[in-house]
């Protein structure tokens, strides 16, 4: 496989200049980075793939230009195939659209496109920054919902962020990398796509002076791509144990057992 790795110079977006923490700082961005599951076929429906796949490929930043293939991809994959999108049979959700897309306008994000100009896998990043004395919480991200599946899983979100703060754990991060989805082509996976999507989030992490890469991992499949990219689990959540009213509330298909957290320090 020839990857291409087209070179930009990329710097925290002026936009953020100016901006208070407390706009910076987003619940929305906290919600899980997730990589789909991966879909299993006969051999015959993989040989038949495998001719159509164009094994030359790039990887870029990705723009505002980008959106609406972006969300293309994401549509026919990981919004039917994400766990928790599975198992509450999500279906069309704005909200989750626009959260999708909410953060290219950092030009953290990147993209996998073939020699056909299309895009077969995308990581989707955003900062987050450390509230300050005197901001104003922010709303519970359940709160704001009007989708009744998606607010389900926002309130899941809502449940860690009271459980779980990243910055008690590293109080000498005024800020991170939140990668918040990971998501391949059913036909691309398993060329390693994912990876090379991280190394390039980790590579404009070094070179932002951004100390701390965050994954919140649904999917088991996403969790594992971290470990091996040396990413350590901070926290952990098991499906069986995230109750409302006494009752289990997801309990996707396994391997799909916890919801995990894992960071990267990149100054260590």
């Amino acid at each position: 496989m020839k990857v291409e790795i087209q070179n930009h110079v990329e710097h925290l977006p002026s936009a953020l200049n100016g901006m208070t923490l407390s706009n910076l700082l987003t619940r929305s961005n906290r919600m899980a980075s997730k990589a789909p599951t991966i879909c299993d076929g006969t051999a015959n429906a993989v040989d038949a793939k495998l001719s159509e796949i164009d094994r030359e490929l790039s990887i870029s930043v990705i723009t505002e230009e980008d959106t609406e293939p972006v969300l293309d991809l994401l549509k026919r994959f990981f919004f039917k195939d994400e766990p928790l999108n599975t198992y509450v049979q999500l279906g069309e959700c704005k909200e989750l659209e626009k959260y999708c897309t909410k953060s290219l306008g950092e030009h953290s994000s990147y993209k996998a496109v073939n020699s056909r100009g299309e895009i077969v896998g995308v990581i989707l990043n955003g900062t987050i920054m450390k509230p300050q004395p005197g901001d104003e919480p922010p709303a519970k991200l359940a709160d704001n919902c009007a989708h009744p599946k998606f607010r389900k899983i926002m309130a899941l979100m809502d449940h860690v962020d009271e459980q779980f703060d990243i910055f008690e754990l590293y109080p000498d991060i005024d800020r991170f990398l939140d990668c918040k989805i990971i998501s391949v082509d059913t036909n691309y996976r398993g060329m390693g796509i994912a990876g090379m999507l991280t190394d390039r989030t980790l590579d404009y992490a070094s070179r932002n002076g951004i100390k701390l890469i965050h994954v919140l991992c649904s999917s088991h499949f996403s969790a594992r791509v971290m470990e091996k990219m040396d990413f350590n689990e901070v926290y952990r959540l098991p499906y069986a144990d995230y109750l409302v009213n006494g009752e289990q509330v997801f309990d996707p298909e396994k391997p799909h057992v916890a919801l995990r957290i894992l960071t990267k320090r990149l100054d260590q």
